[in-house]
């Protein structure tokens, strides 16, 4: 009977001494807020790994603009090498450093596409490819025993460049991002878009077909995305706040993105830029 009576007074007892531990205010400094900096630090140290696919025909300016994009002669152009027989992958990968911050840069050039009289199916190794490589990461990642960092091949992004001689898009460029854009973020450009005058970027932005009985009908590019059930990139699902939704509608707005690309340097205004000069000025 004694052990019957002393077990809930006990256990009554440790229940109070819980309560009133969390209900105790800590006192003194937490340091929750420097948790960030030790993020950033690590971070830092080991620094990032970014991979990027480009794909779009032979002569678009697909070596150029990722060689602007980061300043940096990633892509190294062969002189006198012929268009591929086929579609071939190439990976280069480049360690790229600014103010102390270190990324890994793995461009994936894809020479050889579209460039044949039949391009049917010629999105299959490409697709092979980027699904090979989250195999490749998922078996790293469940392995018991894995690495301390595992080395991320997947593709983050890929950039499609758009001829910016048709005025419109092709049957081939629509099978393309309809299929991509379910595995991998696709982000569409013009590319060479210093060929087009400002009315003819504005109207090419505007408008699809490939015969002129469809450009009475014309419909602007990004609502024929949307009817081709295209997911490009920045997806819907991604507007996590009013904040965030404001931003990527403005990314939206400016969807395909007209690129102009260039190796050379220039001076304006007792600066080195980056830029393309010819008889009216330099873009830079």
């Amino acid at each position: 009977m004694e052990e019957v009576i002393l077990a809930p007074a006990v256990e009554d007892s440790m229940e109070a001494k819980i309560c009133d531990e969390l209900g105790r205010e800590p006192f003194g400094y937490v340091g929750i807020d420097s948790v960030l900096d030790q993020m950033k630090r690590k971070a830092m140290k080991h620094g990032f790994e970014f991979n990027i696919m480009v794909v779009g025909q032979s002569g678009l300016g697909k070596s150029t603009l990722v060689n602007t994009l980061f300043k940096s002669k990633v892509i190294r152009k062969t002189p006198g090498a012929g268009i591929p027989k086929t579609l071939e992958l190439k990976a280069i990968s480049q360690v790229i450093e600014e103010r102390g911050v270190e990324m890994r840069l793995t461009v994936i050039d894809t020479p050889g596409f579209g460039d044949q009289i039949n391009n049917q199916n010629c999105w299959d190794p490409i697709i092979k490819y980027i699904h090979e490589q989250y195999e490749k990461y998922l078996r790293e990642e469940i392995l018991v025993n894995r690495k301390r960092r595992i080395p991320d091949s997947r593709i983050h992004s890929c950039i499609y460049f758009i001829p910016s001689t048709g005025h419109w898009l092709r049957p081939l460029d629509l099978e393309f991002m309809k299929r991509l854009g379910r595995i991998v973020n696709v982000v569409p450009v013009i590319a060479k878009a210093d060929t087009l005058t400002l009315e003819e970027r504005e109207e090419f932005k505007q408008r699809v077909g490939p015969n002129k009985n469809v450009l009475s009908t014309a419909i602007q590019i990004r609502k024929d995305l949307q009817a081709h059930g295209i997911s490009v990139y920045p997806q819907r699902e991604l507007d996590e706040d009013t904040t965030e939704v404001l931003l990527n509608d403005k990314i939206r707005e400016k969807i395909p993105f007209a690129v102009v690309g260039t190796d050379e340097e220039h001076q304006v205004n007792g600066k080195r830029v980056l830029g393309r000069k010819t008889k009216w000025g330099i873009i830079e």
